[in-house]
């Protein structure tokens, strides 16, 4: 079964000052982990 998410439905304070790491940092990785580190989480790199 699909689902589908919409902006609205994300709760995103629960990756505040959470680490995350970012395997591959070509276009798509870098944007994202830019996302993720205005979200608040702190973001690691590895490529």
């Amino acid at each position: 079964m699909v689902v589908i998410y919409h902006d609205d439905e994300g709760d995103l304070s629960v990756l505040k000052g959470k680490t995350l790491a970012m395997i591959g940092y070509g276009n798509q990785g870098r944007a994202q982990a830019l996302n993720l580190r205005d979200s608040g989480a702190n973001v690691i790199i590895g490529n």
